[in-house]
């Protein structure tokens, strides 16, 4: 029993004695782990290029684009309704005379827009010729199809009245077409020629800027072919004028339009 007893007593210390030295052991392990979980990395705070990704370089790009889906519009039909005159010994031989057509805008954002006229109308014309002899009267027509690109104006530092107006500067290119009919003379004449659009216009919104009703003047500088000529065709010959045809032609226009 003695010896049992001292058996038991030597194999608890020894046990005692292995759990001494294996705590140590044990708590620069956890430590070790401890230390070795805190330096991972979130995989939630990792980066991402699809979840950083944006679609806008910069802040005022998509601020822009916002404020153009908002507030701006994207097409304008409207109706034309004005006076065309003349300069040069165009005014001399032509009368002044309104006019009328249709205008369609397409806007790419607040500030830029392209757009397509059509206009046409007639005026009383009036030659003489060069010995005073023969006058020749009747009537020409002036067609055109202009394309030109707007810029609208700035005016959100202005009054509070002023701010609502639109107004913008234009320039383009148009295809004119003339046709005379002058009594007297069998058959008529007609001839086309590429001229530059040069204008300004402010557009007034109306309901609820649904609508808006525009006052626009442009400048057409055209070049026909007899141009600085002494002849003009009568649909079979030409005969001689006491001056040279030569000048550019112009219009204001009334334009009530819809807004999409």
């Amino acid at each position: 029993m003695k010896t049992t007893g001292i058996i038991l007593h030597s194999g608890l210390l020894v046990l005692l004695l292995g759990l001494s030295l294996s705590l140590p052991s044990m708590a620069k392990a956890q430590s070790d782990q401890k230390h070795y979980l805190l330096a991972q990395t979130d995989p939630d705070e990792a980066y991402d290029p699809f979840s950083d990704y944006s679609e806008f370089d910069e802040d005022s790009d998509e601020e822009a684009d916002v404020n153009f889906f908002r507030n701006g519009r994207f097409l304008t039909v409207g109706i034309n309704v004005g006076y065309r005159g003349f300069t040069g010994n165009f005014a001399d031989e032509y009368s002044a005379a309104p006019d009328f057509g249709l205008t369609m805008t397409y806007f790419f954002d607040l500030r830029l827009a392209m757009s397509l006229g059509f206009q046409t109308g007639d005026h009383n014309v009036k030659f003489t010729a060069n010995d005073k002899s023969t006058t020749y009267s009747g009537n020409v027509s002036i067609t055109s199809i202009n394309v030109d690109l707007k810029y609208y104006l700035n005016t959100q530092n202005v009054t509070r009245g002023l701010a609502d107006l639109n107004p913008y500067i234009l320039g383009g290119l148009g295809q004119f077409y003339r046709t005379y009919t002058l009594a007297g003379l069998d058959g008529y004449s007609r001839d086309s020629t590429m001229g530059f659009d040069l204008g300004a216009g402010l557009e007034i919104p109306l309901m609820r800027k649904k609508a808006f009703l525009g006052l626009q003047a442009t400048y057409h500088y055209v070049n026909f072919s007899d141009e600085n000529k002494t002849r003009v065709s009568n649909g079979g010959g030409t005969d001689v004028l006491d001056k040279p045809l030569s000048g550019d032609l112009y219009d204001v226009l009334f334009i009530l339009g819809m807004n999409f």
